[in-house]
């Protein structure tokens, strides 16, 4: 039998993905402000730091969050012991822990209420792709909550499977325990991984078949929410990625009652870790995108602060190098035990097609899957119901891997093939200032301006400045969220400003989508929202003489008349049905409705640098 830290210490208790021991972690407590304060260094030498990081933390990008107080945790590691996992389970307390007074914080009828106008307002109005919306199961139960997490926390290793961190943290107020199948970011030897995790298929009574997982993956709802998944957190790492990122998958990633669709990121870096750790919070998956306008929806639509939900358990490993090692799963389908009192945070994804009532029964099956996975309740009455004791590897099927193979025939091979970070391309010699419209889709389009040849700079709409736009050979009109009609918004007025001032210079301009419709606008083309927004959606569209396999992000389109090719010296590529025009194109300015730089655009790459071409002959 396994000895337990004593009942005042402060421990973490971790059985990772593939490990046949479990990991005990002891130390002491030091809870700091910003994720630069934690203390990885000591008098000049390494320790090993384990983080707690909550989601408001987010602030330190410049991002909204209700402050909750919710402390960044450390726990100094002066003790870390591989545990054999049979021992560990057997000196953990078994008796199961009754809930009562059980029921969400917020009623399922609001909750939907909630959905709509998030899809109505929000997505509706040009605000972003999706958003994560959460709700809490709270419970009450008897005993201390210590042993009642060490409970649960045997009772998830011994039914729970696919987890990549199973793990149980124990400090003063703050007691974790779950089971998060998603690595948010992992850094190790100059490798920065990143795994975004979307789709969800509930098992069906008797566990996956075959047949209704097929059914599952040929969705376009669910390939479409991995994609704009993928996209967001490849934004990220071309933040942190001298590469700007790799992706391979997709993969299964099957539990014991869901199976999620995934793909693996990769790049390299040399930031600090901590730093790294900065630039990626948090996934969209438990947000959305654009993530800048995710972090304000849910401000102004969830009633109460997140604490630690969507946020990170971090561990940072002295490494032979002299640094530190990143190992930073997500903080989703983890119980939180307070004073008698259990808190089950689930969000369902919001987009443009989202049924409210289908959103409200998926935060109940993943309440009841955390539920069932504790033995908090009944596993028979969970809806998805266990797997069969002799689970079957679906993905080894011939039919099921053909079908997630087939995914990648959609996708960019710009992002599926090594980059490097030398490329000398067509455009050498020549300067680019991105400005950033709060879409961090201009990460990905500097990285590819950067393999075009081009010296980048990004700068935020509100940081760069007339001088910082003259002195650059092309300026680039990023993305943003909003309406383009609205002069008011200070943002959208200084994009107007920097696209009117590049066109009276007669200067190199490039504009993309929410600047491709200011510019528009500004060449007296008329603005109109869509009927249904293009979000995350994968088009074939003229551009110029050649058809273009594009990815859309867009609410709002510049129109015209339906054949029209030129209004004055500005020359139109647009749909012959409905006239929504795709690029435009000027003496010095060129602009594009689609985003060349997302996994979506296929033909990305060729169709920017026509594009760049242009706009600097």
């Amino acid at each position: 039998m396994i000895q337990l830290p004593d009942q005042s210490a402060s421990f973490v208790l971790i059985a990772r993905e593939g490990s046949d021991s479990v990991e005990l972690l002891t130390g002491d407590v030091v809870d700091v402000e910003l994720l630069a304060d934690i203390p990885l260094m000591a008098d000049g030498v390494a320790q090993e730091v384990f983080a707690l990081v909550p989601y408001r933390q987010v602030r330190e990008r410049g991002f909204e969050a209700q402050d909750d107080a919710t402390p960044l945790r450390c726990i100094i590691v002066d003790r870390h012991d591989d545990l054999p996992f049979d021992e560990v389970v057997a000196s953990l307390p078994r008796d199961a822990v009754a809930l009562h007074d059980a029921g969400f914080d917020i009623s399922d009828d609001d909750y939907a209420a909630v959905v709509e106008r998030v899809i109505a307002d929000e997505i509706g109005r040009g605000e972003g792709a999706n958003f994560v919306i959460r709700r809490d199961y709270t419970a009450r139960f008897d005993g201390d909550d210590r042993t009642a997490a060490l409970t649960w926390f045997r009772a998830l290793l011994e039914h729970e499977r696919g987890a990549y961190w199973t793990f149980v943290v124990v400090t003063p107020g703050q007691i974790l325990v779950g089971a998060s199948p998603e690595a948010h970011v992992v850094a190790q030897d100059g490798i920065v991984t990143m795994n975004p995790i979307s789709g969800t298929f509930r098992h069906p009574a008797g566990g996956a078949t075959k047949e209704s997982l097929v059914e599952f993956l040929s969705s376009t709802k669910e390939t479409e929410e991995l994609f704009m998944v993928v996209d967001e957190e490849l934004k990220m790492m071309s933040a942190v990625c001298s590469d700007g990122g790799r992706i391979t998958g997709p993969h299964l990633k099957q539990m014991s009652r869901l199976t999620h669709t995934e793909y693996m990121l990769r790049g390299s870096s040399r930031l600090d870790p901590r730093d790294i750790l900065r630039e990626t919070m948090f996934a969209p998956t438990v947000t959305g995108s654009p993530m800048q306008n995710a972090c304000t929806v849910i401000r102004r639509h969830e009633t109460k602060p997140r604490g630690y939900y969507s946020g990170v358990a971090a561990l940072f490993t002295p490494n032979a190098h002299g640094g530190h090692d990143l190992d930073a799963p997500i903080l989703i389908r983890t119980v939180y035990a307070e004073d008698g009192a259990l808190r089950v945070p689930v969000g369902a994804t919001l987009v443009r097609h989202s049924d409210p009532h289908g959103e409200v029964s998926e935060t109940h099956g993943k309440a009841a899957g955390v539920l069932g996975a504790i033995g908090a309740i009944d596993r028979d009455e969970v809806v998805d119901a266990d797997a069969p004791a002799e689970p079957v590897d679906l993905a080894a099927d011939a039919e099921v891997s053909a079908l997630l193979n087939a995914r990648n025939s959609r996708l960019a091979e710009f992002w599926l093939n090594p980059q490097g970070d030398d490329a000398a391309g067509h455009f050498a010699g020549r300067s680019a200032l991105v400005v950033d419209a709060e879409d961090r889709f201009t990460t990905m389009l500097a990285h590819q301006l950067r393999h075009l040849g081009l010296d980048v700079r990004i700068a935020a709409w509100s940081e760069a400045t007339d001088a910082d736009a003259d002195a650059a050979d092309l300026v680039v009109a990023g993305p943003g969220p909003g309406d383009p009609r609205d002069g008011s918004t200070l943002r959208i007025a200084r994009m107007r400003d920097l696209v009117a001032r590049r066109r009276e210079q007669l200067r190199p301009l490039l504009a993309v989508c929410l600047s491709h419709q200011i510019l528009a606008d500004g060449f007296g083309i008329d603005l109109a929202p869509l009927d249904s927004p293009h979000q995350g959606l994968q088009k074939v569209v003229p551009v110029f003489g050649e058809d273009a396999s594009i990815g859309f992000y867009n609410t709002f389109t510049a129109r015209v008349a339906p054949g029209t090719t030129r209004i004055g010296d500005v020359e139109v590529s647009a749909d012959a049905a409905t006239g929504d025009v795709y690029a435009l194109r000027a003496p010095h300015v060129a602009s594009v409705q689609g985003h060349l730089e997302s996994i979506l655009s296929r033909d990305g790459i060729r169709t920017l640098e026509r594009l760049v071409a242009h706009a600097l002959a």
